[in-house]
C-alpha cells in the first residue's frame, strides 16, 4: 500500500530569528519527528545563510529590518518583513509545497498573507505568543496612542476569525481568544512552553561570585519597559537603604530596549557595588552565573499584558531549583505554585523585605528550590507539551481515509526520573514565549 504524502506545514516568524526563537525551534522540531515537513520564514541573524536545513527544518531567511522606534518604524519593519515573508512563501509555494500556514505573532499581520493562501484551500494556525495590544499599551508611557491598539485589536480579532484553529500558551489567553476574539473552544488549543529537560546539564557555579561571600540575587531575561527591572532596582535601594542589607550582590543577565537606563538607575540609586548589568550572556558563563545564584526574582509588574503572560524565566528557575520572589500575578501563581514568594504587586519596598527574609532562612531557600524542580520535571517540562501540539495538528490535519495514522497518535511522554535540578542551555525568553 502506498504511503499517505506526508502533511507539509509553513511557518512564519518575525520576531527572532531561527532557531533562536526557543518555541518556535520546540514545535517545528516536534511536528518534524512527529512526520511533518516544516518550512519555516523568518529573519536572520549575521552570520546566517539566507537558506539551509536545521534538524530537518527547512529555513527560509530575510536580512533582519533596522530594529524599529517610534510608529513609523514599526510600521516600517513590519511593512518590509511581512513582504519579504510573502515573497520567501511564493518561493515555498512552487519549490516544496505547504498544507498549513503557522503564523507566530506578534505582530498579527501575517493574518493577510494567510488569508491569500486560504483562497488556495490552506489552513491557518494562529500561533498566539501575546497578546499585542495589551503588550503596545505596556511599552509606551501612558498606553500609548488608542488609536494604535484599537487597530491592534482589530487585526487580532482578524486573525482569530481567520484561523483554522488557535493555539495559546496559557489559559489566560484562552480566555482572551474566546471572549474578545469570538472563538470557539474547540478551536483553541493550550500548548505551554515547557523546560527541555534533554538539553539541561550540572556545571559549577562561578567561583568569583561565591567568593564575594554575599548572597547572590540574580535575574535572566530581555530588558523591556514592561519586564519591571527598574522595579527590581529600587527594591534593591530599599533592601540596601531601608533594611539594612549590604550583604547581596545582584547579578542582572541580559538587554533591551530598557538596558541603558537602567544602568544609569542603578547609578543613581548608589548600587554600583551590588548590582551588576553585563547585557547578554551565553552558553557556559550563563550557566555558571546562574548556578551560582541564591535567590532568582521575576520582577515583572502588574497590568494587563503581564498579568495574562506566563514568564518563561520563572520556569527556568524552577528548573535550577532556585527560590523565586515575583510579584503576585495570576500566571506567576499558576507557574511557580509553592515554589515562589509571592509580594503584593508592584509594591518594591515589600519586594525587598521578601529578599530580606529569604536571604536569612537558607533551609527554606532550599524547600522552596526543590518544590519548583519537582514541579517542571513532573507537569511543566516541554515533553508534557508536545501531545497538545500534534493535538491541534489532527484537528487541523486529519489523516486521509484509510490511511495510516502515525501522525494522529499522541506522542507518549517519556520524563526521566527525577534528578538533581539541572540547567537551561541558554536563551533570554521572557514570557510564554516571547
Amino acid at each position: 500500500m502506498k504511503a499517505a504524502p506526508k502533511k507539509r506545514i509553513l511557518m512564519l516568524l518575525e520576531n527572532r530569528p531561527y532557531p533562536q526563537d526557543v518555541r518556535v525551534r520546540r514545535e517545528a522540531t516536534a511536528l518534524v519527528a512527529a512526520g511533518y515537513s516544516v518550512s519555516v520564514i523568518c529573519p536572520s541573524d549575521p552570520g546566517q545563510p539566507s537558506r539551509e536545513t536545521v534538524n530537518g527544518v527547512r529555513v527560509y531567511r530575510y536580512a533582519a529590518p533596522t530594529p524599529a522606534s517610534g510608529f513609523l518604524g514599526y510600521l516600517w519593519e513590519y511593512g518590509y518583513s511581512m513582504a519579504a515573508s510573502f515573497v520567501l512563501s511564493v518561493l515555498v509555494f512552487f519549490s516544496h509545497g505547504f498544507d498549513v500556514v503557522h503564523a507566530h505573532n506578534p505582530p498579527d499581520m501575517f493574518v493577510f498573507i494567510a488569508a491569500f493562501y486560504k483562497l488556495f484551500g490552506k489552513r491557518f494556525v494562529f500561533d498566539h505568543h501575546d497578546l499585542a495590544p495589551e503588550m503596545y499599551q505596556a511599552r509606551f508611557p501612558g498606553g500609548g496612542s488608542r488609536i494604535v491598539y484599537d487597530v491592534l485589536v482589530l487585526l487580532e480579532k482578524i486573525t482569530c476569525c481567520l484561523a483554522d484553529h488557535v493555539i495559546a500558551t496559557n489559559e489566560s489567553y484562552k480566555r482572551m481568544e474566546m471572549e474578545r476574539g469570538g472563538v470557539p473552544e474547540a478551536r483553541i488549543t493550550v500548548v505551554r512552553n515547557g523546560i527541555e529537560l534533554q538539553r539541561f546539564r550540572r556545571i559549577e557555579p562561578d567561583p568569583e561570585l561565591r567568593r564575594k561571600g554575599k548572597t547572590i540575587i540574580a535575574y535572566v531575561g530581555v530588558m523591556g519597559f514592561q519586564d519591571g527591572v527598574d522595579y527590581l532596582l529600587r527594591a534593591l535601594h530599599h533592601l540596601l537603604r531601608d533594611e539594612g542589607r549590604s550583604d547581596f550582590y545582584c547579578i542582572l543577565l541580559g538587554a533591551g530596549d530598557a538596558w541603558p537606563g537602567l544602568k544609569d538607575l542603578a547609578h543613581e540609586l548608589a548600587l554600583d557595588d551590588n548590582v551588576w548589568l553585563p547585557g547578554f550572556i551565553f552558553g557556559d558563563e550563563l550557566r555558571r552565573y546562574l548556578s551560582a545564584a541564591d535567590i532568582c526574582v521575576d520582577p515583572d509588574p502588574s497590568n494587563p499584558y503581564n498579568d495574562r503572560s506566563t514568564m518563561v524565566k520563572m520556569m527556568e528557575y524552577m528548573a535550577l531549583g532556585k527560590p523565586i520572589v515575583a510579584f503576585d500575578l495570576p500566571e506567576n501563581r499558576f507557574t511557580a505554585q509553592e515554589a515562589a514568594v509571592y509580594v503584593p504587586n508592584n509594591d518594591e519596598r515589600a519586594f525587598a523585605r521578601a529578599l530580606a527574609q529569604l536571604m536569612n532562612d537558607p533551609v527554606r531557600r532550599k524547600s522552596l528550590g526543590a518544590l519548583g524542580s519537582r514541579r517542571i520535571e513532573t507537569e511543566l517540562a516541554w515533553d508534557y507539551s508536545i501531545p497538545k501540539l500534534l493535538e491541534a495538528y489532527q484537528k487541523v490535519l486529519p489523516p486521509p481515509m484509510g490511511a495510516s495514522q502515525p501522525l494522529a497518535q499522541e506522542r507518549r511522554v517519556a520524563i526521566p526520573p527525577r534528578r538533581r535540578p539541572l540547567v537551561r542551555a541558554s536563551g533570554y525568553e521572557s514570557r510564554d514565549p516571547r
